[in-house]
C-alpha cells in the first residue's frame, strides 16, 4: 500500500501553539485522512486533546469503543515518539500491522523479534530524527534496566511525547486479569516524570479505576468514562440442565444465524476440541485455538479466521484479547466465565462495527460448582500465607458470584451487567435487548425447572468434578482459564462423574491440596476408593435405569474419532517420517478406547480418549506403530502406506542409530534409549494396555511394599555385618 503523504499540520507542529495543536477541526483533519472516519466517538477527543496538552488522563471506553485512537492521533499530531505499553505480543503485531498499511511507521519489540531487526529499531531510536512514531512493548521489557535507560535516553533529547498503558485494569491486584509486571509501570513516573501518560481499560470497577490511577502516580489526571452499555448486542442465557443436548443446540444456534462470524469460549482445552470436531461434522467453518496447539498451528488458526478462510472459533478466553474484527455477530460462552468482568470484556469482542450482535452463554449447575471448586483452591502461590489466599479466595468467588446471579437472575440482564461496573441505569435502557425482557414468562419457566431440576439431584446425590492430571494432585494450577501465560502446564480435561458417599472424601481431598498435610499416597488412596465406589454402584445403576444418559452415543464416537486424526495430524507434523492413513488409524485409536472404557460410561471413555491424544503429543512413530499393529494386527495393510513398514530396522549405513521409544503411563513419557545391537519386536507383539487408575494406584503400591522389604533386608544384612 503506498504510503500517504503527512498532512502540512504534522510538518509545523513544532511551532504551533497547543491550543491550534488541540483544536478539533486540525484532530478530525488528520482522522479523516490516516483512517477514514468523519468524526471522534464517544470522548476520543476529550482523551486526545488533554495528552496534546500535556495533562494525565484515565479513560475507560467500553470494548469495541476506539481506545486505540486516544494515542494513535497523537503520536500523527505532535513531534516525537508515543510509547505504547501492551499485554499481548498478538495485539502489539496487530496493530503495528494495520498501522504500516495506512502508511503509518510504527514498530514493536518482543521475543518474536530477531536480533537484527531489534538492531534496526534501536539504530532509529539513537538517530536526530526518529522516523517511528509509535513504539509498542510489553511491560516485561519495561521493568529491564536496558530498556529504561534506552527510555531515558530518548527522553532526555525531548522525543517521548506520550506513554499509552493500555489494558491498565491489568495494574491492579483487584482487577479480572491482574499481571505482577504491570505493577512495575509505577517506576515509569519517577524515571519520565514530565511525559504525559494515558491509562485506556474496558474493564474496571471504581475500586480498580482509583488503584490504576494511584499506582501510576498520575497527577491531577482527567477522568473519562463512558457508558458501559452495548446497546447493539443482544445477552441472552441458556440452561445446560433443562437442554437435551447443549451441542446440538448450539448447532442449532449458529445454523439459523447464517454463514456469520463467531467465537465460542470453553473452559478447557478438550472441550475445544470436542465441540469444534461437533461443529465441523455439521458443516461449519470451525477450528479450535488453546495453549495446546503448537504455535504454528495457532497462528494458521488465527490467520484463517481473521481472512475469513474460517467462520468460528471455538478458544480458551485469551483468544481475541487486541484483535481488530469488527464483524463478530456472536460471541459464545460454554462455560461460565469467572467474573462479570472478564464475561464483559469478552461478549464485548461481538459487534465492534455497531452492527446488531449476540451474547449467549451456556449455563449448567454443574460448571458452577467446578468454577467454585477451582477459585475456592487455586487462588495463590505457594508465596503467600495462608490470610492472603483465603483473602484471594473469598475476592475471586465474590466476583464469581455476581456471574452467578446474572445466569440465575430474572431480572434485566442488560441492567445487571453496567451496574455491576458501578453505573445507574433504569430497566427502561434495555428496550427488549436481552432475553429477560424480551421473554420475562419463558426465563421465569425456566428458572422454575432449574431450581426443581437442582432440589432432584440433591435428592438422589449430587455431582463431585474433579481433575485426573497429575497437575491437579501435585498442586499445580488447575486451569489455563486463568493462567495464560503457562502455556505448557496440564489442563483440567480429564472429569469424572463421582456421586454417593465418597463425595466426602473427594472434596477433602480437594480442600487437603491447600488446607491439610495428606501425601500424594494419601490422596491416591482417596481417590483409588472414589473410583472403586464408582465402578460398583454404577452396575446397580444401570440395572434400575433402564434408559442410561451415560452412553456413549455414536455421533460421541465420531467426534473421538475426529480429535484423534486431528492429533494424529499433529503427530505427522512432528515425525517426518510417519506415514499412515489417518482415518484408519484414528478408527483403530477410538476403538480401542471404546472397548477399554466403553460400558464404564462417557467420562471415563473421554479421560482414555484425552489420554491417547496426549500420548499422539509424545510418541514415536515406531511406538505408534507398534501400537496400531498391536490393537489390529490384521489391518496392518491398511494402517500404514506403501513405503513404510512398522517395524522397519534402522539402515545399516548407520550402525551407530538409536531410537527413542516411550512408554505411556497415565499420561507420563519415560524415554528410554535402545542400542542399535537390540533388535526390535517382531509386529505380533503384544503391548502393554494403558492401565487404569486404580490399576496405576496398585501397581505402585506394589513397587512401594517390594522397596520397602528389600530396603528392611540391606537393613539387616548391614546389621550382621556391624556385629561380625
Amino acid at each position: 500500500m503506498q504510503k500517504k503523504s503527512p498532512l502540512p499540520l504534522k510538518d509545523a507542529m513544532g511551532n504551533k501553539k497547543n491550543v491550534q495543536l488541540c483544536s478539533k477541526e486540525s484532530l478530525v483533519k488528520l482522522l479523516r485522512w490516516h483512517f477514514g472516519y468523519s468524526d471522534f466517538r464517544g470522548m476520543q477527543l476529550e482523551a486526545i486533546q488533554a495528552v496534546l496538552s500535556g495533562r494525565d488522563c484515565f479513560c475507560l471506553m467500553p470494548t469495541g469503543g476506539g481506545k486505540s485512537m486516544c494515542y494513535q492521533i497523537p503520536a500523527l499530531a505532535k513531534a516525537g515518539i508515543v510509547l505504547v505499553v501492551c499485554p499481548l505480543i498478538a495485539l502489539m503485531e496487530n496493530q503495528v500491522m494495520a498501522l504500516k498499511e495506512k502508511g503509518i511507521a510504527a514498530e514493536f519489540l518482543s521475543s518474536t523479534k530477531t536480533a537484527v531487526a531489534k538492531d534496526k529499531i534501536y539504530e532509529d531510536l539513537d538517530s536526530g530524527k526518529p522516523s517511528t512514531r509509535l513504539l509498542y512493548v510489553t511491560p516485561e521489557l519495561i521493568a529491564t534496566p536496558g530498556f529504561m535507560s534506552k527510555l531515558a535516553k530518548i527522553y532526555s533529547r525531548g522525543l517521548l511525547s506520550l506513554i499509552a498503558i493500555d489494558e491498565a485494569h491489568c495494574i491492579s491486584s483487584w482487577g479480572h486479569d491482574f499481571r505482577p509486571s504491570y505493577r512495575k509501570l509505577s517506576t515509569l513516573r519517577k524515571h519520565l516524570p514530565d511525559v504525559p501518560m494515558l491509562a485506556l481499560t474496558a474493564t474496571a470497577v471504581p475500586k480498580v479505576q482509583k488503584d490504576v490511577v494511584e499506582s501510576l502516580q498520575m497527577q491531577n489526571a482527567l477522568k473519562l468514562k463512558t457508558s458501559f452499555n452495548r446497546p447493539n448486542i443482544y445477552y441472552e442465557v441458556r440452561y445446560k440442565d433443562l437442554l437435551n443436548d447443549a451441542y446440538a443446540d448450539l448447532s442449532d444456534t449458529l445454523k439459523s444465524l447464517g454463514d456469520v462470524c463467531g467465537i465460542i469460549y470453553c473452559l478447557e482445552r478438550s472441550m475445544c476440541d470436542d465441540l469444534s470436531a461437533h461443529l465441523s461434522q455439521r458443516g461449519f467453518s470451525c477450528a479450535a485455538y488453546h495453549a495446546g496447539l503448537n504455535d504454528k498451528m495457532r497462528t494458521s488458526v488465527l490467520h484463517d479466521w481473521i481472512s475469513s478462510n474460517i467462520k468460528v472459533v471455538v478458544a480458551t478466553v485469551a483468544f481475541g484479547m487486541g484483535i481488530d474484527r469488527k464483524d463478530v455477530r456472536i460471541v459464545c460462552h460454554f462455560n461460565i466465565p469467572k467474573s462479570m468482568e472478564s464475561f464483559y470484556q469478552e461478549s464485548g469482542r461481538a459487534g465492534r462495527d455497531q452492527l446488531p450482535s449476540t451474547s449467549l452463554l451456556y449455563y449448567g449447575v454443574d460448571d458452577r460448582k467446578r468454577m467454585e471448586f477451582i477459585l475456592r483452591n487455586s487462588g495463590s502461590k505457594k508465596s503467600q500465607s495462608s490470610s492472603s489466599k483465603e483473602e484471594s479466595s473469598r475476592t475471586s468467588l465474590t466476583a464469581f458470584n455476581q456471574m452467578v446471579e446474572y445466569c440465575e437472575g430474572s431480572g434485566c440482564r442488560r441492567k445487571m451487567i453496567i451496574e455491576s461496573f458501578g453505573e445507574q441505569v433504569t430497566a427502561s435502557l434495555c428496550g427488549k435487548t436481552c432475553d429477560s425482557c424480551r421473554h420475562p414468562n419463558i426465563v421465569a419457566r425456566n428458572l422454575e425447572d432449574l431450581t426443581a431440576a437442582c432440589a432432584l439431584r440433591q435428592q438422589s446425590g449430587s455431582r463431585v468434578f474433579i481433575a485426573s492430571s497429575t497437575g491437579a494432585i501435585d498442586g499445580e494450577q488447575l486451569s489455563e482459564f486463568w493462567n495464560r501465560d503457562d502455556e505448557a502446564s496440564g489442563s483440567e480435561e480429564d472429569i469424572s462423574d463421582l456421586d454417593g458417599d465418597d463425595n466426602e472424601a473427594v472434596n477433602n481431598l480437594g480442600r487437603s491440596k491447600f488446607q491439610s498435610r495428606l501425601g500424594v499416597n494419601e490422596k491416591l488412596d482417596l481417590l483409588q476408593r472414589a473410583e472403586e465406589n464408582y465402578y460398583r454402584k454404577e452396575n446397580t445403576n444401570r440395572q434400575s435405569n433402564k434408559v442410561d444418559k451415560n452412553a456413549i452415543s455414536d455421533e460421541m464416537r465420531g467426534a473421538s474419532r475426529q480429535r484423534l486424526q486431528n492429533a494424529l495430524k499433529q503427530a505427522q507434523q512432528r515425525l517426518d517420517n510417519l506415514k499412515i492413513e489417518m482415518e484408519t488409524s484414528a478408527s483403530l485409536l477410538e476403538d480401542e478406547c471404546y472397548k477399554k472404557y466403553g460400558k464404564a460410561g462417557k467420562s471415563f471413555y473421554y479421560s482414555q480418549v484425552a489420554s491417547t491424544i496426549r500420548w499422539l503429543t509424545t510418541t514415536s512413530s515406531i511406538n505408534l506403530m507398534n501400537r496400531l499393529c498391536a490393537i489390529n494386527p490384521s489391518t496392518s495393510v491398511n494402517v500404514f502406506s506403501e513405503a513404510e513398514h512398522p517395524l522397519t530396522s534402522p539402515p545399516a549405513s548407520d550402525p551407530c542409530a538409536k531410537e527413542e521409544t516411550t512408554n505411556e503411563l497415565s499420561g507420563n513419557a519415560i524415554t528410554e534409549t535402545i542400542p542399535c545391537d537390540v533388535p526390535l519386536e517382531s509386529s505380533n507383539t503384544n503391548l502393554p494396555p494403558i492401565p487404569s487408575f486404580s490399576e496405576f494406584v496398585n501397581s505402585r503400591k506394589a513397587k512401594r511394599n517390594q522397596s520397602s522389604d528389600t530396603n528392611k533386608h540391606s537393613s539387616r544384612v548391614e546389621k550382621k555385618m556391624r556385629i561380625q
